[in-house]
């Protein structure tokens, strides 16, 4: 999908820039960092909203974090989850990107989010039939708002809980829209280019 690639380049290019954005501040001694760059791997639980359909898949992503604010922290996120079992109904995948904003509580990081990226829908079972039309797949535009809760552990570590409620297009359902809840469990890296930030 055209999308889902020109997300990917976004991915890769704030990655980049955000490398040589800290790899610079690191060269100046007196420099504090400004950027912190994160990165998480989640496994994912999606109740899918068509007939019941449940996937179970792995999510990942990275964040790009503005540090000098220290009641909200502002992030960009880019994210993407992909289905490693589906139950037999659908299987749905995705790649999302947003902003994040983000408060700490000590070792407590609750946030919330907002996403938007493109989604496929693919129906098991050879298919998914609407009258006399037969579905193998679909795709969409994805509006995704969530909450969740990163739990520092140290030396840049963190677990984290994430739910995601989303809204989906389709056609394989009478209203056209559907509403998946993902909920994930996972670890994040907080990767530290300046020995003097600590998280």
């Amino acid at each position: 999908m055209k999308h889902i690639t020109a997300l990917a380049k976004l991915a890769l290019l704030m990655t980049v820039a955000s490398l040589t954005h800290v790899g610079h501040a690191q060269s100046v001694s007196t420099a504090s960092q400004q950027l912190e760059l994160s990165a998480f791997g989640a496994a994912t639980g999606t109740f899918t909203n068509i007939e019941g359909g449940k996937n179970l898949g792995i999510t990942a992503g990275l964040d790009l974090t503005y540090l000098p604010l220290r009641l909200l922290r502002p992030s960009i996120e880019v994210r993407g989850t992909y289905p490693i079992y589906d139950g037999h109904v659908d299987s749905q995948k995705n790649i999302l990107a947003g902003v994040r904003v983000e408060h700490a509580f000590g070792r407590l990081h609750p946030y919330a989010d907002f996403l938007i990226g493109r989604g496929e829908i693919d129906f098991g079972q050879g298919g998914f039939v609407v009258g006399d039309i037969e579905y193998i797949s679909t795709n969409t535009t994805i509006y995704s708002p969530g909450v969740g809760v990163d739990y520092s552990l140290g030396h840049g570590l963190a677990v984290k809980a994430d739910l995601q409620y989303q809204h989906w297009d389709t056609p394989v359902v009478s209203s056209g829209t559907i509403h998946p809840a993902a909920l994930s469990l996972g670890a994040v890296y907080h990767f530290n280019f300046n020995p003097r930030n600590h998280r």
